[in-house]
């Protein structure tokens, strides 16, 4: 007979609204092993994302659930703005010493080109709150932590695709925000070895779930590719016509290149992180600090252009676009490679930039205003 569980792990998501974090909450009540706490100032999110995401989780229980499998599928949310560590204190103190078993950090601001105009306000969001979350989290017995990382880490790197062990040397604050917060995590888990960290490397997260009942919604106009031209064929942008930055890069059609790899697989990703932070994982065998760094990408990588063309085959959306000078903070080419996440994690990006157009189309065409449509 298989074991019986007698108690769910208590998991706290920041950023737990947001596009990823919902995404990565489904994953997490999917396996019906977790307890979801989720911390959100809702900045650029809404409650509405956890109550489907909830929703969704619960009409997949099996018939013969268990009371845990239940309490698996409610999230305990909180209104929470990192830099207010009163607020955080408030949710840990609700689960006492070592009753939050671990943390997965998504919260951030994360715009390339808005990072290059406040990166004061960046710092303090993405660098600052990250140092006083790590300080609660000590002070509080839980040293866990899955970080949300950034493949901008890499600046322009020298190889394609790119390897972990690449120098990191960031282009813009947002990126170098990323390189500090891993840098400090690193440090701590050298200076105190009851730390173990993960710190996944995104590449360009896509799509929704294929329900199509919970997907990205981005206030204002997104800054991101994919939900962009979701907006523009749907309606959402006045101005229709796609100002792509740069035709004179060196790749092959000129414009940059990025790897793009579905929401889904990398909420995945984060499953298999936690998995390898439990006392038993090998993962970090050998290492003076239990600290490591996974890319999660498709390792395949995709231009503008190309994708622009997916989107138009996605959605019949016939897109006008015009080239305007280059953006600062933005490189080439981001491809990555994903070898040593499926070697060591066992984590595999399956789906294709045509399931990823596919279920973002589902979702926007499904919620044309996004939560709003509630």
């Amino acid at each position: 007979m298989p074991e019986q569980r007698t108690a769910l792990k208590n998991v706290l998501v920041t950023g737990g609204a947001g596009y990823i974090g919902s995404h990565v909450i489904y994953a997490l009540q999917k396996t019906r092993r977790y307890k979801v706490i989720s911390i959100d100032n809702n900045h650029n999110s809404l409650p509405a994302a956890l109550d489907r995401v909830s929703r969704l989780s619960k009409s997949e229980l099996p018939e013969d659930a268990t009371e845990l499998d239940i309490a698996s599928t409610v999230i305990d949310s909180h209104k929470c703005d990192l830099t207010q560590p009163a607020q955080i204190k408030s949710v840990f103190e609700k689960y006492g010493k070592g009753g939050i078993w671990g943390v997965i950090h998504i919260a951030a601001y994360k715009a390339v080109g808005e990072s290059t105009e406040v990166p004061l306000t960046y710092y303090a969001n993405n660098v600052g709150a990250t140092i006083s979350l790590l300080q609660i989290m000590s002070d509080y017995d839980c040293h866990r932590i899955v970080y949300s990382s950034s493949a901008t880490v890499y600046g322009t790197p020298p190889i394609i695709p790119i390897p972990e062990t690449t120098r990191l040397q960031a282009d813009s604050p947002y990126g170098k925000t990323k390189v500090m917060a891993e840098t400090i995590i690193d440090d701590l888990c050298h200076a105190d070895q009851r730390w173990r960290a993960i710190s996944l490397r995104y590449f360009n997260p896509a799509g929704a779930h294929p329900s199509g009942l919970i997907g990205e919604d981005p206030r204002g106009r997104p800054g991101n590719l994919l939900p962009l031209l979701a907006h523009m064929a749907v309606g959402r942008v006045k101005d229709a016509t796609l100002r792509v930055f740069g035709n004179d890069y060196p790749t092959p059609d000129g414009t940059c290149v990025r790897d793009y790899l579905h929401i889904m697989d990398l909420a995945s990703g984060h499953l298999l992180a936690l998995d390898a932070l439990a006392s038993d994982s090998k993962v970090f065998d050998g290492l003076d600090a239990h600290f490591k760094a996974y890319n999660l990408g498709k390792g395949k990588g995709m231009s503008v252009l190309q994708i622009v063309e997916a989107m138009r085959k996605a959605t019949g959306f016939n897109y006008k676009y015009e080239i305007i000078g280059r953006r600062r903070g933005d490189v080439p080419d981001l491809t990555a490679d994903p070898s040593l996440a499926e070697k060591e994690l066992g984590f595999k990006a399956s789906q294709d930039l045509e399931t990823m157009c596919r279920d973002l189309w589902n979702w926007q065409t499904k919620n044309p205003l996004g939560y709003g449509d509630i």
